[in-house]
C-alpha cells in the first residue's frame, strides 16, 4: 500500500493524541509526514564552543545550566537568563518577554541553544531564537551530526518530531516510487524520490541536503508545470475562431483616442492579434503597470471580433470598476455604431432580461460586467473574445465558467494590473502566453511618495486642503481591516462624519465602501468624477481601476497594514492627469517589516521593481494578499530561491508535452493530472 493511504496511526510512536497534533500540521498520512519537510538544519558537527565566541555570530552552542533569573527593567520588559557552562567558557542565554520558560529550566540539566551572539563590557549573551534541552551531553557526540528541525505545533517537541520523521523513513520511504523516469534522472543524476526524502531527512551534510531538497521541487515543479501544459493542450484541443477580418472599427476607434499608442502597446496588440487569426484559441496573459493603457488594447481586441461578426465579454471583479469600463467604452463605441452593455447583480430584473435577450439575439456587441456574466441564464449568439481583468481576483473556475459560453472556443485574453514578477507568473500562468506592456504613455509624471507619521496628521490634511484650494480633488483612504468588510465599513463611515465636520468641513466630502448599497456606491464615484465631490473618503474598494485625471493626492490611513502590491494600486490612483500628484503613506511603522515596505514605496515608482520586492518581503503564497485560489502550496520548491529549478522545469515540460506519447512521460503526465488534480478544473 502506498504510504499515502497508509494512516498516520500507523507509525510506531503514534497515537490517537499525537496523530491529532499531526493533523493541525497537515499530516494525516505517513506519506504527508515524509513530504513535511525540515525548514532548517542545525550543524552540530560546528558546534561553537562558550569560551570563544565572537560577536555577531550566529550559530548553535550548549551547556550545562549554572542559573536562571529574570529581570525585569522597565514595565512590559522581562529579560530570562539563563547562565551556560561547557568547560570552555560560560554565557547567557536572553529570552525577551518569555519569563514563562523560567520554570523549564533547572540548574544541572543541558540545553542546546541557537541565537545571535554579543560581547558586551561585562558579559557574554546569546538572543536566543530556538533552544532544545538535552537529556545527555552524548546527544551531541552520538547522534546525527546534521539534524533537521521541523515546523511544530504546540504539544509536539522537536525531538519527537524528528524521531517520528526518521521511523517514517526507515519503514516507509523505499515504498514510495520514483516520480521521474530514469532517463531524466540518469540525465541530471539524481537521487529516486525515496532515497531524496531519506537525505532529507537525515543528510550527512547540508550539501546533501540541499541537493534532494532540488531534486523533489524539480520534481514538483515539473509535475505542475505538466499539469499547466495539460491544460493548454486541452485548451487548444478543438477548433477555435479565426479572427481574420480588419474591418473599419479598429481603425475608426484608433482615430478617436486622444494620443497615439505607446510602442510597447503596438507590440503588445501586434501579439495580439497574431493569436486571433489563428484558429486555434487564444489564451494570453496581459500584463502591465498602473496607467499604462491596458484598457484601451482590450478593446482594440473587442472590436477586432465585433468585425468578424462575433460578440466580446469583458469581465471584471468589482461593480465599480465595471461602471468605470462601461461608462468609458459605451461612449466612444456609441459612435461606431457598436452596441454594447452593463450587467452587474445590481440591476433590476427587467434591465437583466433584456441585456440577457440582447446577448443572446446578438444585438449587443460588447457586455461589460461582474460575476453575473457567468450565471446560467446569460447566453450569447455567437461570444467570440473573453477578456478578464484581474484575474487574481477570480477562481480558475469562474474563467472557465464564462469561456465555455460560447459555440466555438472563444479567445481568452487576460489582464492584471498588479505586476507579477517572472517567476510567479510561470508559476500562477504557464498555461498561457504572456505579453507585457513595459512602458508608460509620454509625459506621465511620476507621484511624489512620502511617509507621514501618525502625529503629523494635521500636517498631512493641511497639505491636502492647499491641493483642493487649488481646485484638484483627493482620495483619503480607510486603514485595511483584514478579514472584516464590516469592520471595515465602519470605520469608513467614522472616518467621514469625522472630517466633513471637522478638517474638510469647508470641502465637498463623499464615501464609498465595499458593503455600500450599489447604487449608492454608483451614485458616489460619478459625483467625484464630475468633480463634484472634493475629498472620497474610501476602503479598498478604489484600489483598482479607478481613473479620475482631476484626483492629484491620495492619503493612505494605516499604510503599514497594506501590501506593496495594493499600496502601489492605490498610488495609482493618482498621477493620471497632467499636474504633479502626491502619495502620503500615513502610520505607524513599528515591524522591519512595514518599514521594508514604506522605504521601498518611498524609492521606487516601476510596479514590477515593486513586485520583486514584495515576493522577497511575503514570499510567493501571499503575494495576492490571499493566497492564491488554483495554485498549490508547494513542500519543498521555494519560489524565491528555484528560480533556475523552475526555468528548468518549465523548458523540460515543453519537451515533455511534444513527445507525450512515450510511455514514460505519458505516465508523468498521468501523475500530475492525479497530483493537482484539485487546481485546475
Amino acid at each position: 500500500m502506498s504510504p499515502f493511504h497508509v494512516p498516520v496511526e500507523r507509525l510506531e510512536g503514534v497515537g490517537s493524541e499525537r496523530a491529532r497534533l499531526l493533523k493541525r500540521l497537515g499530516i494525516d498520512t505517513i506519506g504527508d509526514l515524509l513530504f513535511h519537510f525540515p525548514h532548517r538544519y542545525e550543524d552540530r558537527s560546528q558546534l561553537m564552543s562558550l569560551g570563544h565566541l565572537a560577536d555577531g555570530q550566529v550559530g548553535t552552542c550548549w551547556g550545562i545550566v549554572v542559573g536562571v533569573q529574570v529581570l525585569r527593567p522597565r514595565p512590559n520588559l522581562s529579560i530570562l537568563k539563563v547562565l551556560l557552562d561547557d568547560g570552555t567558557g560560560q554565557a547567557y542565554a536572553l529570552w525577551f518577554n518569555q519569563a514563562y520558560l523560567k520554570s523549564t529550566f533547572s540548574v544541572g540539566s543541558k540545553l542546546l541553544v541557537f541565537g545571535r551572539v554579543s560581547l558586551g563590557p561585562w558579559e557574554k549573551t546569546i538572543t536566543v531564537e530556538d533552544f532544545e534541552k538535552l537529556s545527555s551531553a552524548e546527544e551531541l557526540t552520538q547522534g546525527p551530526k546534521i539534524v533537521p528541525v521541523y515546523p511544530l505545533t504546540k504539544g509536539l517537541s522537536k525531538r519527537v518530531m524528528r524521531r517520528l520523521a526518521r521511523k517514517a523513513v526507515t519503514d516507509f520511504a523505499h515504498r514510495i516510487p520514483d516520480t521521474l523516469p530514469t532517463l531524466i534522472k540518469d540525465h541530471y543524476k539524481l537521487p529516486g524520490t525515496g532515497e531524496a526524502l531519506r537525505q532529507v531527512h537525515c543528510p550527512e551534510n547540508i550539501q546533501e541536503a540541499e541537493r534532494a531538497r532540488k531534486t523533489l521541487a524539480y520534481e514538483e515543479l515539473l509535475l505542475w508545470q505538466l499539469r499547466l501544459y495539460g491544460e493548454r493542450l486541452k485548451w487548444h484541443q478543438g477548433k477555435g475562431i479565426a479572427h481574420l477580418a480588419k474591418g473599419p472599427l479598429t481603425v475608426r476607434y484608433l482615430r478617436q483616442l486622444p494620443f497615439t499608442l505607446t510602442k510597447a502597446q503596438k507590440k503588445v496588440l501586434l501579439e495580439i492579434y497574431n493569436d486571433m487569426a489563428k484558429d486555434t484559441p487564444m489564451s494570453r496573459l496581459l500584463q502591465g503597470d498602473v496607467g499604462s493603457g491596458k484598457t484601451v488594447i482590450a478593446v482594440l481586441a473587442l472590436l477586432r471580433s465585433v468585425e468578424n461578426g462575433y460578440q466580446g465579454a469583458l469581465m471584471v471583479p468589482t461593480e465599480i470598476l465595471a461602471e468605470q469600463h462601461y461608462l468609458k467604452i459605451s461612449g466612444q463605441l456609441a459612435e461606431l455604431g457598436v452596441k454594447t452593455a452593463l450587467l452587474t447583480s445590481n440591476l433590476d430584473r427587467e434591465e437583466r432580461e433584456n441585456i440577457r435577450s440582447g446577448l443572446l439575439q446578438g444585438t449587443i456587441k460588447i457586455v461589460v460586467g461582474t460575476h453575473a456574466l457567468i450565471q446560467d441564464e446569460v447566453q450569447f449568439a455567437n461570444l467570440g473574445l473573453v477578456v478578464i481583468d484581474e484575474q487574481h481576483r477570480f477562481g480558475v473556475s469562474q474563467r472557465a465558467a464564462l469561456v465555455t459560453k460560447g459555440h466555438k472556443k472563444p479567445d481568452l485574453l487576460i489582464m492584471t494590473a498588479t505586476p507579477i514578477p517572472r517567476t510567479l507568473a510561470l508559476t500562477f500562468y504557464g498555461d498561457l502566453d504572456y505579453s507585457v506592456i513595459d512602458e508608460l504613455p509620454p509625459g506621465r509624471l511620476p507621484v511624489v511618495t512620502r511617509y507621514v507619521p501618525e502625529k503629523q496628521r494635521h500636517k498631512a490634511y493641511e497639505f491636502i486642503k492647499g491641493q483642493l484650494e487649488r481646485g484638484h480633488q483627493a482620495y483619503i483612504v480607510c486603514p485595511l481591516v483584514e478579514d472584516s468588510e464590516k469592520i471595515e465599513a465602519e470605520a469608513a463611515i467614522a472616518m467621514y462624519n469625522e472630517l466633513r465636520k471637522g478638517a474638510f468641513a469647508p470641502f465637498r466630502v463623499g464615501l464609498v465602501y465595499g458593503r455600500m448599497p450599489s447604487q449608492e456606491k454608483e451614485r458616489a464615484m460619478e459625483e467625484f468624477r464630475l468633480g463634484h465631490i472634493d475629498v472620497l473618503v474610501a476602503t479598498t474598494v478604489v484600489e483598482v481601476g479607478v481613473d479620475v485625471p482631476n484626483a492629484n493626492i491620495i492619503l493612505i490611513n494605516g499604510c503599514e497594514r497594506f501590501g506593496l502590491a495594493q499600496l502601489h494600486q492605490l498610488r495609482g490612483r493618482v498621477g493620471r492627469g497632467n499636474t504633479k500628484a502626491f502619495c502620503l503613506l500615513m502610520g505607524r511603522l513599528k515591524s522591519k517589516e512595514a518599514k521594508a515596505r514604506i522605504k521601498a514605496m518611498l524609492q521606487q515608482g516601476d510596479g514590477f521593481a515593486l513586485a520583486e520586492e514584495d515576493l522577497k518581503l511575503r514570499g510567493p503564497g501571499d503575494f495576492f494578499g490571499v493566497r492564491q485560489h488554483g495554485m498549490p502550496q508547494f513542500k519543498a520548491a521555494d519560489l524565491l530561491r528555484d528560480q533556475q529549478i523552475l526555468l528548468l522545469a518549465q523548458k523540460d515540460a515543453r519537451r515533455i508535452a511534444n513527445n507525450r506519447d512515450k510511455p514514460e512521460f505519458a505516465r508523468l503526465f498521468e501523475l500530475a493530472q492525479q497530483r493537482y488534480a484539485d487546481f485546475l478544473p
